[in-house]
C-alpha cells in the first residue's frame, strides 16, 4: 500500500496531479487537484489510496489524511465506485458529510452525481454510528475541506452551465463535472466553459 508520495509537483490538470519522486513520475487522480496549483515546481506530499483490481491499478490522491480515510470508508459502501467516492470527497467537507450521515440527510447525500435514494440509504446503513469515532465533527472543528464559492464564482458557474446546455450537453453530463468546476477559483465564464468542455471531452 502506498500511503503517500513526496516529490516535485510537475503538472496539474482538471483531474490529476503528476509528482516526480526519485526519477519516477506518478500520475495521481485527485480530489480537487487545483488545490495544488500554487505549488507547481515545489516539493509536495499527497496522501494516496492505491486502488487495485485485476484489470487496473490507480492512485487516488488527497491533500489531507482525513479525506483519504473518508474516501476509503465511502468506497466500502455497496454500489459506490472510486469515481463516485472521489466526487463526494471533492465536493463535501468531511464534517458536513459525517453530519449528513448521522442525521440521515438524504437530500444532502443525493446531491452528489450518481447517488440516488437507494445508494444514499445504503451509505446511511453502512456508515451511521461509525464515522464520528474517526472524525472530529464538533462545532468548533475547522472543516477546511468544505468547498467555499464566492457569489461571483456562483454567477460565473451558473452562466457556464447555461452555455454548456446551449451547446447540447445534458443536465446529467454537466452535473457530473460541476464538482470539479467548483474548484476552479475563477469568475471568468469563458475560462470555466473551456475547462468544462475539456472535462466533458474526457468522458
Amino acid at each position: 500500500m502506498i500511503a503517500y508520495i513526496n516529490g516535485k509537483l510537475e503538472t496539474v490538470t482538471e483531474t490529476t496531479a503528476v509528482i516526480e519522486a526519485n526519477g519516477v513520475g506518478y500520475e495521481i487522480i485527485c480530489a480537487n487537484p487545483f488545490r495544488f496549483q500554487d505549488q507547481l515546481g515545489e516539493i509536495v506530499r499527497i496522501y494516496t489510496y492505491h486502488y487495485v483490481r485485476e484489470d487496473t491499478q490507480t492512485l487516488f490522491g488527497f491533500s489531507k489524511v482525513e479525506e483519504k480515510t473518508l474516501f476509503a470508508r465511502i468506497l466500502n459502501v455497496s454500489g459506490i465506485g472510486p469515481k463516485g467516492a472521489l466526487s463526494i470527497v471533492a465536493t463535501a467537507g468531511v464534517k458536513d458529510f459525517v453530519v449528513a450521515i448521522e442525521e440521515e440527510n438524504e437530500k444532502f447525500l443525493t446531491s452528489f452525481p450518481g447517488v440516488g435514494k437507494k445508494t444514499a440509504r445504503q451509505m446511511i446503513l453502512d456508515l451511521k454510528g461509525k464515522l464520528p469515532f474517526e472524525f472530529d465533527v464538533s462545532a468548533d472543528s475547522n472543516d477546511s475541506e468544505t468547498v467555499k464559492v464566492s457569489a461571483d464564482q456562483i454567477k460565473a458557474l451558473d452562466e457556464t452551465v447555461e452555455v454548456l446546455k446551449s451547446l447540447g450537453y445534458s443536465d446529467r453530463e454537466i452535473k457530473h463535472i460541476t464538482p470539479t468546476l467548483k474548484q476552479v477559483t475563477s469568475t471568468n465564464t469563458d475560462e470555466l466553459v473551456r475547462k468544462g468542455l475539456a472535462l466533458l471531452m474526457q468522458k
